[in-house]
């Protein structure tokens, strides 16, 4: 418990917003996920996108490789298309950078087991469905969700160049339209100027499948969880109902 803890909080720490960056993903209205962590299919190819693109940093180490079978995989498939980062099926889904070379290349790289329970799913599907170029970031990308992040976007070649479209909204008489607070109001939108190696749809998918994975990954026992739940409330139910029965039996011929 002590060691899901500290990771917790180091995921917290490693997706810390900058102060400056706070108020505006506060007002960031974020989509809804549409994902189902019982679509064992959507599952499995996000677990695919997952090592192929996040594993290369960020490790998973919460969970060991041999729990994608309950997503219905077979060990021989973990082996043979997922396991890049250990010898034994049994081993955590760890990295082989160290934390130190990670932090000294490339910056905090936190361990991703529990963002998903930290962030929410809404808020990494709106994540990465939110990054733009911006030529003014160290990186070159930006990201509407998480506003001067210092992660690149890995999914780029899926889903091409964007840049942000700011575009002010007036008033009848043709003004910049403020808020109460004397803000100017924008409404922001996404212009492709090089297309990806998929269809809007397709990377809508690609990011459903791997916000998906990354839910399930949270917390592998959640549907089992929620079905217990179910019927301990069934059980419940009859128990209060038999019950109130003895009750009533019991005290029938008391004046």
């Amino acid at each position: 418990m002590m060691k899901r803890l500290l990771v917790l909080a180091c995921v917290v720490a490693g997706f810390a917003v900058p102060p400056s960056a706070q108020a505006t993903e506060a007002e960031i209205k974020l989509e809804a996920a549409p994902i189902d962590v019982r679509d064992a299919a959507s599952l499995q190819a996000g677990a695919r996108t997952f090592v192929n693109y996040c594993l290369n940093c960020h490790s998973a180490s919460l969970l060991r490789y041999n729990r994608l079978v309950d997503i219905g995989l077979t060990e021989q498939q973990i082996k043979d298309n997922l396991m890049f980062t250990a010898d034994k099926i049994g081993e955590m889904m760890n990295i082989a950078m160290t934390k130190k070379d990670a932090a000294e290349w490339f910056g905090p790289a936190p361990d991703l087991s529990l963002i998903a329970r930290s962030r929410g799913a809404d808020w990494l599907w709106s994540y990465f469905r939110g990054y733009y170029r911006d030529p003014a970031s160290a990186t070159g990308w930006n990201n509407t969700v998480f506003a001067g992040v210092g992660m690149p976007h890995v999914l780029w070649q899926l889903q091409g160049d964007r840049v942000l479209i700011e575009d002010v909204s007036r008033d009848v008489a043709g003004q910049a339209a403020k808020d109460r607070h004397g803000n100017v109001i924008k409404s922001v939108r996404f212009e492709t100027v090089r297309r990806g190696t998929l269809t809007s749809v397709e990377y809508d998918t690609v990011v459903r499948d791997l916000v998906n994975f990354m839910t399930w990954m949270a917390e592998p026992n959640q549907v089992l969880r929620k079905q217990a739940g179910i019927w301990v409330l069934f059980f419940l139910a009859v128990l209060v109902a038999l019950s109130y029965a003895l009750y009533k039996e019991f005290w029938k011929d008391v004046h």
